[in-house]
């Protein structure tokens, strides 16, 4: 599943972006330690979840993760704030982005930037929609301001029943009309701001305002 090459310059430089990850992950070394042992005591499975992603250009990549849930044959796609399959410290890591931190060496691996759009799974991207098209011609990102904003997707999904169908008809449309809007004005300056936002929301998740399951209706039906 892929589309023809066509690869834009980069907001922020690429050997600058290795450095900086690089540099993260020495830094959180501690904390993924902690958080590998924490992962191993609370419950059976490898400490790293590994999915295949689609990303620059449709090509597939493996994005890396903490393990947050159960090991399970069978399950959604997505993941709500009720699902059973999340352990007692997934949550926690969850809550707290840390199970997000291996992304770093996506980073260094160039299959990722920290700023783009979020990576989706084969089964939500139509490479046939030329919306999709655009947003892939940008290598994914860590952070962007959509995923910023849609910090309460969990919770969204749990208050629906038919959570595959939401996400497909309502999440999925609100995130792709941000990402298209984000991709054209991309640059380095706006990386930066949504790099400082994104560490502000982490420490205070307060202070972004996330939307409510009737705001993203509201949204669609326009």
């Amino acid at each position: 599943m892929t589309m023809k090459k066509k690869v834009l310059p980069q907001s922020i430089p690429r050997p600058i972006e290795i450095l900086l990850a690089l540099c993260g992950l020495i830094a959180v070394a501690p904390v993924l330690l902690l958080a590998a042992a924490l992962i191993r005591l609370d419950s059976r499975g490898k400490i790293l979840f590994r999915q295949r992603r689609i990303g620059l250009n449709g090509e597939e990549f493996t994005l890396l993760k903490l393990r947050t849930m159960r090991p399970a044959k069978k399950g959604l796609m997505i993941t709500a704030a009720d699902d059973m399959r999340v352990t007692r410290v997934g949550r926690f890591l969850r809550r707290a982005k840390i199970d997000e931190l291996p992304e770093l060496w996506n980073v260094v691996r160039g299959d990722m930037s920290f700023v783009g759009p979020r990576p989706e799974v084969e089964q939500f991207v139509d490479l046939h929609d030329p919306v999709w098209r655009e947003i892939l011609s940008h290598r994914p990102g860590i952070t962007d301001p959509v995923t910023l904003r849609l910090r309460n997707e969990e919770h969204l999904l749990a208050q629906v029943i038919d959570k595959e169908r939401y996400y497909r008809e309502v999440i999925q449309p609100y995130k792709l009309r941000g990402y298209a809007n984000f991709v054209r004005e991309k640059s380095w300056k706006t990386d930066i701001r949504i790099i400082a936002r994104t560490l502000k929301a982490v420490f205070f998740p307060q202070s972004v305002k996330a939307p409510s399951k009737e705001e993203l209706q509201f949204s669609f039906a326009e």
